[in-house]
């Protein structure tokens, strides 16, 4: 059996992930990143985007937004805003999210001062991640 890394997947609300893998894919705001065990020690943020890890021939994929990931001492923790599941996710909720933002950007380019374009911008991303997450069921 092949050495393994421990893996902590922490949101506000708790662990969502706590256990041995063979390899972690993150999507980090310098690029993707992957990490086996015994990787060198080193810190990232983390975008909003597809967090993957396998365990054996099993694949897991989780959503994840924003935060920060450590990796010391053959452990990986990532601490984020939310972490979900591709099977947890509500596809009609994040279809719905999506047209609600794609509606504020779009009265945003018609000149609608009232309209917080990074945040808009910010809820498109989460949703269009939460659509690509759910396809991993």
């Amino acid at each position: 059996m092949a050495q393994q890394i421990a893996l902590e997947v922490v949101t506000p609300a708790g662990a969502v992930v706590s256990e041995d893998v063979d390899i972690v894919n993150a999507p980090g705001y310098g690029g993707d990143f992957g990490v086996l065990a015994n990787h060198a020690p080193f810190l990232s943020t983390i975008k909003t985007g597809i967090l993957s890890y396998e365990t054996g021939k099993d694949r897991h994929y989780l959503m994840v937004s924003g935060g920060f990931c450590e990796v010391s001492n053959n452990k990986i923790t990532f601490l984020v805003e939310s972490a979900e599941f591709g099977h947890q996710i509500d596809v009609e909720r994040a279809m719905r999210a999506k047209e609600r933002a794609e509606k504020r950007l779009a009265q945003a380019a018609a000149h609608d001062d009232s309209i917080n374009v990074v945040r808009a911008e910010a809820a498109l991303q989460r949703a269009l991640v939460r659509l690509k997450a759910a396809d991993f069921k």
